[in-house]
């Protein structure tokens, strides 16, 4: 194959990877998925925030302050970042 061939079968190539590309980029996401991702989102922080606030409680021994503080940061974290992205998909 010579380079020629090469370099066109290659630019064609890129062409039909951009096409598709920006095919799926411009696709909406769907409200099942966006849905999901939020609660995701959410549940996640919570989680994290709870294991934080057991494993501090556990090494200071105050249990269950510290527990419940950083439950309420994750909700609290949780809401705020849902609220962010529900605005940057109305974008």
């Amino acid at each position: 194959m010579s380079k020629d061939t090469f370099k066109t079968r290659l630019e064609i190539a890129k062409k039909k990877l951009l096409k598709k590309k920006l095919y799926q980029d411009n696709q909406p996401a769907s409200s099942l998925g966006a849905a999901f991702k939020m609660s995701t989102e959410l549940v996640a922080h919570v989680a994290v925030g709870t294991i934080i606030g057991f494993i501090l409680d556990k090494t200071f021994g105050t249990k269950p302050w510290l527990i419940l503080i950083f439950f309420f940061v994750g909700v609290i974290a949780g809401i705020i970042n849902v609220f962010k992205s529900a605005k940057k998909m109305q974008k």
